[in-house]
């Protein structure tokens, strides 16, 4: 499974039936996603402390457009690669939606019902 950290009215205006396209989609050509290991880093890093967030959970076998792992953007030395979504997602490949709130010192963590999807 891969995730996508997504505004919470972003997806609420995803017209039903229709694939989910980030904004990212138009402007660099796919859409940022993580795996559940790594997901705390960009939403610490971009989004501390914001409160309206969700993870959209993702099956990859459910994509009909190309998933791939690429360095961060911008990349930075040692850090993991991340999936890459090249085009809309349909929704059958999102398989759950969930809140995805920071701590109480703004950082993010992977939510525990997500857990167990690590394996």
């Amino acid at each position: 499974m891969i995730l996508h950290i997504c505004p919470a009215a972003g997806w609420t205006a995803v017209p039903e039936g229709e694939p989910y396209r980030a904004e990212s989609l138009a402007g660099v050509g796919f859409v940022h996603c993580s795996d559940p290991g790594t997901v705390h880093l960009p939403a610490s890093r971009l989004y501390a402390g914001r409160t309206d967030l969700l993870l959209l959970r993702i099956d990859p076998a459910l994509l009909d457009v190309p998933l791939r792992w690429e360095p961060a953007v911008p990349p930075e030395p040692g850090a993991p690669w991340f999936p890459h979504v090249y085009g809309p997602i349909p929704r059958a490949a999102i398989v759950s939606v969930h809140d995805f709130p920071p701590g109480p010192d703004g950082s993010f963590r992977l939510p525990a019902e997500l857990a167990t999807f690590t394996a």
